[in-house]
Parts: structure tokens; C-alpha cells; sequence
């Protein structure tokens, strides 16, 4: 299917097994992307520049025929981007926030070659139920909510607390099927 080589710029399971459904031969590269959001910084405009940072760095670490994917996903809740927890209390503060009310998912994905660089941005509305204290503790102690953004995964117990979605399930998980095999096209 690729005429060149393509790599996945993550070390997240989650984005390599999206990947691989979609058909593509690929490898992965790890880049060391610092992700902090900078003052002043627009929700939509930290998870583009995030995403567009793991592309390069991973394109400076490959030959220069590669195609390079970078994406990176955020919670947001009021313009408040919701990054993984630091501890429980931090998870719990985030799930307490995300109760009974709805958040966006933004998924951004860049893809890069030596000559050109397109990104897209997909978000998605999504809805909570109202959570209990001891929903949340239970959650906590299976270790899911430990570095997902937000404190939560939709694909895993996590999903158990959405009521409903509006836009792309797979840019929740960590990579929009469609919009990335759309940008793919242009580039392989």
C-alpha cells in the first residue's frame, strides 16, 4: 500500500493498534516531546502544536523518504484542558469536574515528509454520567485512569461513565480513523 516509509511517531498502544486497523505498514519512533501548554495558549492551538512537535522530532529521527504521523489528544472542560492525573486526588478533582455534565475530546494528527507538513484537528463532544465518590475510587484502583488524559478511557472501563458522543469515537481513543487515512492518502 505505501510506496514510502511511514512512521508512527507514539508510543501509545492505542494509537499503533488504530493504525495498524486501518491497513498501513508502519514503524514506530518515540520522540521526547515535552507536552506543557504555554500561557496564553488556546486549548486547540497546544494539542496542533503538540501534535505537529511529535511529527518533526520523530521526522529528525528518521531517513528523509519517511512519512512521519504525529497526533496527541486532550481533554478540555470550559477552555480547562484536563491533562493526565498526577495522583488520585488529581483524578478525582477530574472526574468530579467531567460528572454529569459533557467535555470535549480534541485529537489533533500532523503528518510530515521532508517537503510538506498538513495537520488536522477533530472534536469531539462528549457526555457523563453524574459519578459517585466510590465510582471513582473503584475506577482509580484498576490503574486505567493513570495516564489517560482527562482520567479516563473510553475504550476501556472509563466508557462505562459516557452517556453519549458527538463526532469521532476513534479521536477519543487517540486517532480518528477517517480524518488520518484521508491526510495519509495525500502523502503515500
Amino acid at each position: 500500500m505505501n510506496h514510502k516509509k511511514l512512521l508512527l511517531a507514539s508510543g501509545s498502544p492505542r494509537r499503533r493498534e488504530l493504525l495498524a486497523q486501518l491497513g498501513y505498514d508502519f514503524d514506530i519512533v518515540v520522540p521526547n516531546v515535552q507536552e506543557q501548554r504555554q500561557t496564553e495558549e488556546s486549548a486547540q492551538d497546544y494539542v496542533l502544536r503538540l501534535s505537529e512537535d511529535k511529527a518533526r522530532a520523530g521526522l529528525a529521527m528518521a531517513n528523509s523518504d519517511a512519512v512521519v504521523l504525529g497526533s496527541d489528544t486532550i481533554v478540555v472542560l470550559n477552555e480547562q484542558v484536563l491533562e493526565k492525573p498526577q495522583d488520585f486526588a488529581d483524578a478525582r478533582r477530574m472526574l468530579l469536574q467531567l460528572s454529569n455534565t459533557s467535555h470535549q475530546v480534541m485529537t489533533a494528527v500532523t503528518v510530515v515528509s521532508a517537503d510538506r507538513q498538513r495537520s488536522i484537528l477533530v472534536t469531539t463532544e462528549v457526555w457523563f454520567k453524574a459519578l459517585s465518590e466510590q465510582e471513582i475510587e473503584h475506577y482509580w484502583q484498576t490503574g486505567e485512569p493513570c495516564d489517560k488524559a482527562g482520567s479516563y478511557a473510553i475504550q476501556g472501563l472509563g466508557g462505562r461513565f459516557v452517556t453519549r458522543i458527538e463526532g469521532s469515537y476513534y479521536a477519543v481513543v487517540g486517532l480518528p480513523l477517517y480524518e488520518t487515512d484521508q491526510l495519509l492518502h495525500e502523502f503515500l
